[in-house]
């Protein structure tokens, strides 16, 4: 079939024409590549596989190919989730099933395809199948969802990345895409589609879980000649990366929720606005808005319903506070990144004075499916006040990092040692950081919690937009606090003082704790002391007096970590110790007089010049001279140096 016709068939798809002949339904099954006349390789080339070599790998399969006089088509898709297992590379011969292997690094290019060409694959590479219409099963492998860490997931969201051309609208239609769009349109009203939007119970993604539905109502009652919609891609959280993987993986489906939002509002225009940082991400926006443009899916009185919707990107410099509502309106206008008092809300009054809705990535790609399956079936998935799935992503000291999807009310427990198979290289586990900088530390008491917005709260948490840092017992708490005090001091737009001058102190008296005294008088430990208990009520001071969520929510990470690892704390500030010896300053070192040579190695390499002793003789370390730096240590040929 050619690809005019082709191009037909998808169009009577959309406007919900039944797809009849033989012929036509041949080529639906080649659009979704059930039928295949050459061999299919694909390759998870999201910014996650190309950072573990799938560039590289991608390079490799190519020149087997061309060695070998093999006919076959390279595919790059998104990422299907398991970092760990990166490059991940999934082979399909024609008439049979589609088969994964994980970590194909390029010198293991040949073996991976000469095995899989001939029938035998190297199963101690092979994750699973996946199971093709009318394709013959591999022997022996079991199905791909049956993996341990995909089979208590309940994929919404990420139901197409890792599978799909994400370049491809074709076969997004073909597997149901934009075709729920075009339904609502033709049967419900703006003010219908916010009802069931509100009836599904689907909440803000993004941060504070307000509800979607009920969002959507406040700017569709409004009247206005003009309204937008926008999509926060941002995600400026230390150790998220899910809406970067949805739009590198599933770009359509994204342009779809936004489009039925848009609708549902009585919106015309809609920005996308998505971190400079992200360029596969944006590169693959680019060319999804444009294939929508020439299906008719974007622009201008959409399939004759009246419908008129654009899509814009808008990039953006990477600042933090550009993740709260106003500061990224305001960053659209091409003013600088500052949060504003609300009410009103930008609801009411948003981008350039009108009424304006902003949801996140996950909360705009959860949308078709809602409406394609029905509210009451989302409904039926979750809590009872936290309703369908949420996406983590998982990193740290954890061994599978990745992305995962789960239905709320999982445990934290079954995330961490269930679905990513627990801590690395068997430590115990400490503690997981959830929802970024703005969320709080989960300990080991608190692992059989449900995930759920109202659950997370209740211990000092937060959803936020759903990063997993799991730490483990050689991680330090009062750097970990330290580490993202620092980070949401520099992020400070500055504009309200509570935030501007109440984190930087904060992060001044959790330095002050973790570095060595330049006067260590007798009341130091008493003033290191007090330290701590004006960060308590520092942090209390900032969460109530600060203008916008984000620096309401800056205290978190300190008050968190204070709450349940004080002993660790205090051990900083008594004792002058860090118990995981990762504040280096608080290290001390000590030099054993029997086994010093004096080399002179160890004194050449302080670079303070704290370690004294005559050539041939035992050398001795000056503590109050004494950085922690290690390098005498690393640099003793005779394991003389220990570290107390």
């Amino acid at each position: 079939m050619n690809s005019e016709k082709r191009t037909n068939l998808l169009m009577d798809l959309l406007k919900g024409l039944k797809i009849d002949g033989a012929e036509a339904q041949k080529e639906m099954r080649v659009i979704k590549r059930e039928i295949i006349d050459k061999p299919m390789i694909y390759v998870g080339a999201g910014t996650c596989g190309l950072g573990a070599g799938a560039g590289e790998t991608i390079s490799a399969i190519k020149k087997y190919l061309e060695d070998n006089k093999l006919v076959a088509n390279v595919m790059e898709v998104g990422c299907i989730g398991l970092c760990t297992a990166e490059p991940i590379v999934d082979v399909q011969i024609p008439g049979k099933n589609r088969i994964s292997f994980k970590n194909v690094t390029q010198e293991k290019v040949d073996d991976v395809l000469n095995t899989a060409f001939n029938g035998k694959p190297e199963m101690k590479q092979v994750l699973g199948q996946f199971p093709i219409e009318g394709g013959a099963k591999w022997e022996n492998i079991t199905n791909f969802n049956d993996h341990p860490f995909f089979v208590r997931q309940r994929r919404i969201v990420l139901k197409n990345c890792g599978l799909i051309d994400p370049e491809s609208i074709e076969e997004y239609i073909a597997f149901g895409g934009y075709s729920t769009l075009l339904d609502l349109i033709k049967k419900h009203n703006g003010a219908a589609v916010c009802d069931l939007m509100e009836k599904s119970g689907l909440r803000g993604r993004g941060g504070g879980g307000f509800p979607t539905g009920r969002k959507w109502k406040v700017a569709q009652k409004e009247q206005n000649d003009q309204k937008y919609i926008i999509c926060n891609a941002d995600e400026g959280d230390p150790g998220a990366f899910m809406d970067r993987a949805v739009i590198e993986g599933d770009p359509h489906r994204l342009l779809e929720g936004m489009a039925i939002g848009a609708y549902a509002i009585g919106a015309s225009i809609g920005y996308i606005y998505i971190r400079a940082e992200y360029p596969l991400a944006i590169k693959r926006l680019q060319i999804a808005i444009k294939q929508a443009k020439e299906y008719g899916l974007l622009g201008k009185n959409i399939f004759g319903t009246g419908f008129d919707f654009e899509l814009k990107i808008k990039m953006g410099a990477g600042a933090f506070v550009c993740g709260e509502e106003t500061a990224l309106i305001h960053s659209i206008e091409g003013k600088r990144g500052m949060p504003r008092p609300r009410p009103p809300f930008p609801s009411v009054s948003g981008l350039f004075g009108k009424p304006t809705v902003i949801n996140n990535v996950e909360t705009f790609a959860n949308i078709p499916e809602i409406f394609a399956k029905g509210w009451e079936w989302f409904a039926s998935v979750g809590t009872e006040t936290s309703k369908g799935t949420k996406v983590f992503a998982l990193s740290g000291k954890i061994k599978n990092t990745g992305l995962v999807e789960i239905p709320m009310g999982t445990t934290i427990r079954q995330i961490l040692f269930d679905i990513a198979d627990g801590i690395a290289n068997g430590k115990k586990f400490k503690a997981v950081q959830i929802g970024g900088p703005s969320g709080g530390c989960i300990t080991d008491e608190n692992l059989d919690i449900q995930i759920d917005y109202e659950s997370l709260l209740k211990v000092g948490a937060m959803m936020g937009s759903g990063g997993l840092v799991v730490m483990d017992e050689d991680n330090c708490m009062v750097d970990v606090a330290k580490f993202f005090m620092d980070f949401i001091q520099r992020e400070s737009c500055g504009k309200c003082i509570p935030c501007r001058e109440g984190t930087r102190r904060m992060l001044e008296i959790l330095e002050s704790i973790t570095t060595k005294p330049i006067h260590n008088g007798p009341n130091s430990a008493l003033e290191r002391m007090r330290g701590v208990m004006q960060l308590e009520k520092l942090g209390q001071i900032i969460k109530e007096t600060s203008l916008c969520a984000l620096g309401q929510s800056a205290p978190n990470p300190v008050l968190s970590t204070l709450k349940w690892f004080r002993k660790e704390y205090e051990e900083h500030i008594f004792e002058r110790n860090c118990p995981t010896r990762t504040c280096t300053e608080l290290r001390k070192f000590k030099i054993h007089a029997d086994l010093c040579t004096g080399c002179t190695l160890c004194a050449r390499k302080c670079p303070t010049g704290a370690i004294i002793g005559s050539k041939k003789a035992p050398h001795y370390i000056i503590d109050d001279k004494c950085i922690g730096c290690g390098s005498c240590k690393e640099s003793c040929n005779f394991n003389a140096i220990e570290m107390i």
